[in-house]
């Protein structure tokens, strides 16, 4: 039987106080749509249905890469009336899962349970006990302890009230049975909605079983209906994470400070220190250590080496028992060959740099390819842009570059060869000589140094010079 999945994620977030709709606000740097379609996606089904309204153009733009069907509710009459909107397109024969764009951390073992419930026949509803069930729909049983019911909040008596079986709102069901309920359904309550929760009823009025499957936890049915709810599932999931590092041979300094916004796989004896920041796709190799306050987006880094404090690496690759930072920068493009070192307050963009070289300090290396065993010297620097075309600069293999030069791109310098230090060089260097370029050093006679002026001879001054540039005064 295949499955269906439909994602209610039309509403507009009002407690947010956002112009973004509420499932685009961001999660571990992704929207709280991305996340449910992601956990969907687990399951193989064979469609996602993602039921839209409020800033649906947003939405769509926003999660244009996921292969899902959009179904638009135009007037928001309740779930009940939203899971309608998808029925119409779903066969039968399926069983369907209905699941929230805001209810971001459910897990796929538990979505699982659901859906094998529906499809030996049941309606499969997600429960949770709550001491504090504010807000939250009532399971209702009777004396034989069967279902009768979910009532919601809003709706529930004093009595009811008191009942800590919660329900979480995410059900599985046979689309042919559930199609049936749905078409039961009233706006005879308090908010004149279609209420999804009112299935159970038709469920049991119709002698259908009704399988309550409780979550592993709380936090997994966590709805995000404002911005501390937000910070709640980010914490949440941060630790989740973060558990999942360390179970994997991670030593965190403390897991309450590391953002894992993406999927970071780590070696063994990895270690990472506070207020990392992980984006996209990390892959950190044995023994690699990671010092404090360091974004690391999409790169993959070797064993054994080392990112020293507030570091930035995006998009670059860097192999084993290399030595980065403190303060260094490494743009998209990077590529650093083993035992590499880039010193503090070093940038380097879309360049390749062979083993055992080193940059470290104040350098910029762009668009270059530099060989193995070459030594940049501080505050030196590839002018790789002319104001319109970037061109490239070859360092070939043990070359040193001394402080403070200007290689003018394009350019190359040979192996072996040295470059003066303050040098401007705009042509090739040959392998293996010194080459460098120097203005004539002078010393005049007579200089003396500028003394402070008090205001008197500092407007006296002033006034020459405008008169000397025949420069009208202001008024006033």
């Amino acid at each position: 039987m295949q499955l269906a999945v439909v994602i209610l994620a039309a509403g507009q977030g009002k407690r947010m106080h956002s112009d973004l709709p509420k499932v685009l606000q961001p999660l571990a740097g992704e929207p709280l749509l991305k996340h449910v379609i992601r956990a969907a996606r687990g399951l193989s089904p064979a469609n996602i249905y993602v039921v839209y309204g409020h800033g649906g153009a947003q939405v769509q733009a926003a999660t244009s890469c996921e292969n899902v069907e959009w179904v638009l509710q135009a007037e928001q009459l309740g779930t009940g009336h939203a899971v309608m909107q998808a029925m119409a397109h779903i066969p039968d024969t399926c069983t369907v899962l209905v699941l929230y764009g805001d209810v971001p951390l459910i897990r796929i073992a538990t979505l699982r349970k659901l859906v094998a419930a529906a499809a030996a026949g049941a309606l499969a509803v997600l429960s949770v006990h709550l001491d504090d069930a504010a807000g939250y729909g009532r399971i209702v049983r009777g004396e034989d302890g069967r279902v009768r019911a979910i009532i919601e909040h809003k709706e529930a008596s004093a009595a009811q009230l008191r009942i800590r079986e919660a329900n979480s709102g995410l059900l599985s069901a046979p689309a042919g049975h559930l199609r049936e309920w749905l078409l039961g359904l009233k706006r005879d309550n308090v908010q004149g909605e279609y209420f999804l929760t009112d299935v159970v009823a038709g469920a049991v009025q119709a002698g259908a079983t009704v399988d309550v499957i409780p979550a592993a936890n709380t936090g997994e049915v966590m709805g995000v209906n404002d911005k501390i709810q937000l910070a709640l599932a980010e914490a949440a999931l941060r630790r989740e994470r973060a558990e999942k590092l360390m179970l994997a041979g991670a030593t965190l300094a403390d897991p309450a400070r590391i953002d894992i916004r993406g999927d970071v796989e780590v070696g063994r004896d990895v270690f990472i220190d506070v207020n990392a920041v992980l984006v996209g796709k990390v892959r950190l190799a044995a023994g690699v250590k990671i010092g404090p306050n360091c974004l690391i987006a999409d790169s993959n880094i070797g064993a054994g080496t080392e990112v020293f404090a507030n570091c930035v690496i995006d998009h670059a690759i860097v192999a084993e028992n290399c030595r980065i930072g403190p303060f260094a920068r490494l743009r998209p493009g990077t590529v650093m060959h083993g035992g590499v070192h880039i010193g503090n307050f070093v940038e380097v963009k879309n360049t390749e740099i062979g083993a055992q070289s080193k940059a470290n300090h104040l350098a910029y290396l762009g668009d270059a390819r530099v060989g193995s065993g070459v030594n940049v010297g501080a505050g030196s620097i590839t002018c790789n842009y002319d104001g319109a075309n970037k061109w490239p600069t070859v360092i070939e293999d043990g070359a040193s570059i001394g402080s403070g030069c200007m290689l003018v791109a394009p350019v190359r310098i040979g192996a072996g060869a040295t470059i003066g230090a303050g040098s401007a060089i705009g042509a090739n260097a040959p392998d293996g000589k010194l080459t460098l370029e120097r203005s004539k050093q002078i010393t005049v006679d007579g200089w003396t140094r500028p003394h402070k002026l008090d205001e008197k001879e500092k407007a006296r001054v002033i006034d020459a010079a405008m008169k000397q540039a025949e420069i009208k005064k202001p008024k006033g």
